[in-house]
C-alpha cells in the first residue's frame, strides 16, 4: 500500500511540474542572473535600492549621458518601450544606471532625461557610486561589461542591452537596446506577464 500510494504521490508531482510553467517560462527567459544588493543615487538625489524594487518588474540598463554612439539609440528605445507601457496601462519601472558617475552627477542625469522627455515617474537614473562599482556590479549581475575610455578618450564602452528583471531581482531575460524591434518584444512580454491592466 505504502509503495502504491509513494508511486501515486510521485505522478502527481510529474504531473504538477509539467502543468506548472508560469508566465515567465512563456516569455522564455535567456539569462538567470541575481542581481546584487545595491543602493545608489537618483537624479534627484535620493537613494534607490534593489529592495525598493523588490514585488516589482523593471527594465534595467548601462548608459552615460556624454556617449556619442550607442547610448544614443538606446535611450531613444526606451523613451518609446516607456510611452508603449504607458499606453498598455502595464506596470514597470525603468532603471538606468550611468557608467560614468564621474560626470553623470544627479542635475547632469535630471537634464539628460529631460532632453530626451523621459518620464520619471516611473523611470530612474542612478549614479553616486565609482567607475570600480558600476563596472563590477554590471558584470556581476548582468554579466555585461563596462570598461574605462582608451587613453585620452572619454568614451566608456559598455553592454547594450536591455535587462528584465523579475519581483525577486532575478535578471530572467535580455534584449538588443540598440534595435527598435525589440521594444515590441519587450512589450509583449509584459502583457504575457500579466502587468498590463488594459481589458
Amino acid at each position: 500500500m505504502k509503495k502504491y500510494l509513494g508511486i501515486v504521490l510521485l505522478a502527481t508531482v510529474i504531473v504538477l511540474a509539467a502543468c506548472g510553467g508560469g508566465a515567465e517560462e512563456k516569455i522564455e527567459p535567456n539569462i538567470s542572473e541575481e542581481v546584487n544588493d545595491f543602493t545608489f543615487t537618483t537624479q534627484d538625489n535620493e537613494k534607490l535600492s534593489l529592495e525598493d524594487l523588490k514585488g516589482d518588474y523593471w527594465v534595467a540598463d548601462f548608459i552615460f549621458t556624454n556617449c556619442t554612439s550607442v547610448c544614443i539609440p538606446m535611450t531613444s528605445n526606451l523613451v518609446k518601450l516607456q510611452q508603449k507601457a504607458k499606453e498598455e496601462d502595464i506596470n514597470i519601472q525603468f532603471v538606468s544606471f550611468s557608467v560614468d558617475p564621474a560626470n553623470d552627477t544627479p542635475e547632469v542625469l535630471t537634464s539628460y532625461a529631460k532632453d530626451y522627455k523621459a518620464d520619471l515617474d516611473n523611470w530612474t537614473f542612478l549614479t553616486g557610486y565609482d567607475f570600480q562599482t558600476i563596472k563590477e556590479f554590471s558584470i556581476k549581475s548582468f554579466k555585461s561589461m563596462v570598461a574605462p575610455p582608451p587613453e585620452g578618450e572619454d568614451q566608456v564602452y559598455h553592454g547594450t542591452s536591455f535587462f528584465l528583471v523579475n519581483p525577486e531581482g532575478t535578471a530572467i531575460k535580455k534584449y538588443n537596446g540598440v534595435q527598435a524591434d525589440s521594444m515590441d518584444q519587450i512589450l509583449t512580454d509584459l502583457k504575457v506577464l500579466g502587468l498590463s491592466e488594459k481589458k
